[in-house]
């Protein structure tokens, strides 16, 4: 469960060979007691809860990042670990 960036209070993680869940290139968002997973493409929640600041948090880190973490995912699925992605 490597952690590809923290910024404030918000863990982002992408799961090694993580594509049999959900089938679609995602991290996983984690801040105090919510966790969600994050759809790439689009910045929408495909399951868990975030807290609105928070998913507009990362929302906004999405969309300056998408070709990292699209990178990202290609190393995860493949089984290696995701290299780090600069914070918000």
């Amino acid at each position: 469960m490597p952690i590809i960036s923290m910024f404030y209070g918000i863990i982002i993680r992408m799961y090694q060979l993580d594509n049999k869940h959900h089938n679609l290139p995602h991290i996983h968002a984690k801040y105090a007691e919510f966790e969600a997973s994050i759809n790439i493409d689009d910045g929408e929640i495909l399951a868990g809860k975030l807290a609105k600041k928070q998913l507009r948090l990362v929302q906004a880190w999405i969309e300056l990042h998408r070709d990292e973490l699209l990178a990202d995912w290609e190393i995860s699925i493949s089984g290696d670990n995701p290299y780090k992605i600069k914070p918000l």
